[in-house]
């Protein structure tokens, strides 16, 4: 039951992540080249949550 909760979590966490840097684009005033610290951002965020969720720890 724990790691079906921790998967539906970070799914939501995930989504939500990636949804908030995806609005930034659909911006005219805002380029490409703006949100790109956005999208490495919330690819380490992503990337150290699943880590955290899912390695085991000693």
């Amino acid at each position: 039951m724990s790691k079906f909760t921790t998967i539906i979590g970070c799914g939501v966490a995930i989504a939500f992540l990636i949804g908030l840097a995806t609005t930034l684009t659909r911006s005219p005033m805002i380029g490409f080249t703006d949100v790109l610290p956005v999208y490495i951002l919330m690819g380490l965020v992503i990337v150290m949550m699943l880590y955290e969720a899912f390695i085991d720890k000693k």
